[in-house]
């Protein structure tokens, strides 16, 4: 009988029967990996509300296009209300049509502050958010009562803070050297161009301001990214993760940079896409590598916060709050949208700006431990304290 089988028979038992404990899953099998894209991720652009004329009004340049069948840059269709990136139609959207992927929108932190740093510190504590402990983070909590049960591993250039605690996990970089976002051979080249004309001052001027934003705007993203990964850095790197995974650990962390997309975002095409596309390979790559262990492995795919619903003056989206999680496995209930859900339009924003969360994160990571590793109820409260989870049958 498959884990998800045995468990979803005790799926209506309290947390807190069977003298306080339920039957544990088998220990040496499973498997979990949390992918946290730093710098915010636009989520309205990868899970597409397609049927929101709302949606399409607020991002007159960024907007996905609507699924046609007859269009390439065209969203895949999920359901009756979503779509899905067509940067991802190849990777997560064939995991999706085999049932091996599922989307939780309207997903996050109670956390308003719309910083990179407190958002994501406040994540990877895992504590309610009167609770400030800089020395213990959620993984590491779970790790200490899996000892023996899943080896524990960071790919991370330092250990983050969701593995801090008293256990001793190892880390490992994946960090590569990235290209430059501007070229300085091309603003040479424009210069040029207007050496000898009447606008030459008004060009250099213009040059100069371009490439000082730029470089604020770079070093905003740099910040946010922690030294995490970029996109390609995973996807070149997800053949060596998935074998670590497969072989020595089974509860892992990986942090992905470049999702803090205030400039040029992109829609079907750009930017945003460009990561995307890098993020679904490697995580394609990651369960194809893994081979038959793929079906006793979870991934789940979170950000600090979403974007602004609305696009910005530079065709962009700035910090917000809801997003949009993203859960694959090999033996998991997918191939759905899940979770409490609103109908996208003006009236559902908070502040007139941002995604609401409505599926708190603690409570939806909670309940896939408890699935995993069948957790009691005293385990569950020691990984996130006052959080009840929330079972959403995926694992």
């Amino acid at each position: 009988m498959h884990r998800r089988n045995f468990l979803q028979s005790c799926a209506a038992i309290p947390l807190v029967s069977l003298g306080g404990r339920l039957f544990a899953a088998p220990a040496s099998s499973a498997r979990f990996l949390l992918v946290f894209l730093r710098g915010g991720y636009d989520c309205a652009n990868v899970l597409v509300p397609y049927t929101s004329d709302f949606y399409y009004a607020s991002r007159p340049n960024i907007a996905v296009a609507k699924p046609n069948p007859n269009a390439s840059g065209g969203a895949l269709r999920l359901d009756a209300d979503w779509a899905l990136a067509p940067a991802l139609r190849e990777s997560i959207g064939q995991l999706y049509a085999n049932k091996q992927a599922a989307f939780i929108p309207f997903a996050g932190t109670d956390d308003l502050s719309r910083s990179h740093f407190e958002t994501q510190e406040s994540i990877e504590r895992g504590q309610p958010l009167d609770q400030h402990d800089y020395h213990s983070g959620f993984m590491g909590r779970l790790a200490s009562i899996l000892v023996g049960r899943a080896p524990s591993i960071a790919f991370t250039d330092a250990l983050p803070l969701a593995f801090s605690g008293s256990a001793a996990i190892p880390n490992i970089s994946l960090r590569t050297v990235t290209k430059p976002a501007f070229d300085e051979r091309q603003t040479a080249l424009l210069a040029g161009m207007y050496e000898d004309h009447h606008l030459h001052a008004a060009v250099a001027e213009g040059l100069e301001l371009r490439q000082r934003i730029a470089k604020e705007f770079d070093e905003e993203m740099q910040k946010a990214n922690r030294g995490a990964v970029t996109a390609r850095g995973f996807a070149n790197e997800a053949v060596r993760i998935a074998r670590l995974m497969r072989e020595q650990y089974r509860l892992g962390f990986v942090d992905i940079g470049g999702w803090d997309t205030h400039v040029n975002e992109g829609g079907s095409a750009g930017q945003l896409a460009n990561n995307l596309d890098n993020l679904g390979r490697g995580l394609a790559t990651f369960a194809q590598e893994l081979g038959p262990e793929w079906k006793n492995t979870v991934v789940v795919v979170v950000s600090e916060f979403g974007r602004t619903f609305r696009e910005n003056g530079n065709r962009g989206t700035d910090h917000g709050h809801g997003s949009a999680y993203w859960v694959l496995g090999g033996d998991i209930s997918g191939g759905r949208v899940t979770g409490e859900q609103l109908k996208v339009q003006q009236s559902m924003l908070v502040q007139d700006r941002d995604y609401p969360v409505l599926n708190n994160y603690r409570a939806l990571l909670g309940g896939i431990f408890w699935r995993l590793w069948g957790l009691d109820s005293k385990q569950m409260e020691h990984v996130f304290p006052k959080a009840k989870p929330v079972d959403l049958q995926l694992v």
